[in-house]
């Protein structure tokens, strides 16, 4: 069996069939030209390295990019992420990038759907409810903001916010 990825113009060949996988090589040239970069190390942000157990895969460059770029790269954990108190210290002569914002949210996106063990870090099944309501909590009107969410398995299946 081969499998070929394709993004673009760059395309990977893999398989477990040498003959198939050089015949679908052939094929690309005489069509194409063709640039064999031999076996990948770096496609997509993620990063390959290969074992006697099988092929890795990681994004540690691709993650340390992503923090680099937002400015988080020597953050430590924290279980509150915002400090707790006034809200309006919070947002006062602070605007949103929002084209910025999709391309971070995108790219954190990107990061969760091909790494596994980040989209499906919970091991637990369980379905979890979340709800929130912030009565008159709003900096700029004074609305009130409820919400909730739900998780099968650690992962949000369903979500609403109203104001």
């Amino acid at each position: 069996m081969s499998v070929l990825i394709v993004y673009g113009d760059d395309i990977i060949v893999t398989g477990n069939h040498t003959e198939e996988i050089f015949l679908i090589k052939e094929m690309f040239a005489k069509e194409f030209e063709v640039k064999d970069l031999g076996t990948p190390r770096y496609f997509l942000g993620m990063e390959f390295a290969r074992s006697k157990k099988g092929i890795l895969v990681f994004q540690r460059k691709y993650t340390l990019g992503l923090l680099k770029e937002t400015g988080m790269l020597g953050s430590k954990p924290s279980t509150t992420p915002i400090e707790l108190g006034d809200k309006r210290k919070m947002f006062r002569g602070n605007s949103v990038d929002k084209g910025r914002y999709q391309q971070l949210v995108g790219k954190l996106i990107y990061l969760s759907h091909t790494r596994p063990e980040i989209a499906f870090a919970t091991i637990e099944r369980k379905v979890e409810v979340f709800i929130d309501a912030d009565w008159v909590g709003s900096v700029d009107d004074r609305k009130s903001t409820s919400g909730y969410c739900t998780l099968v398995r650690g992962n949000v299946v369903t979500w609403r916010s109203k104001k």
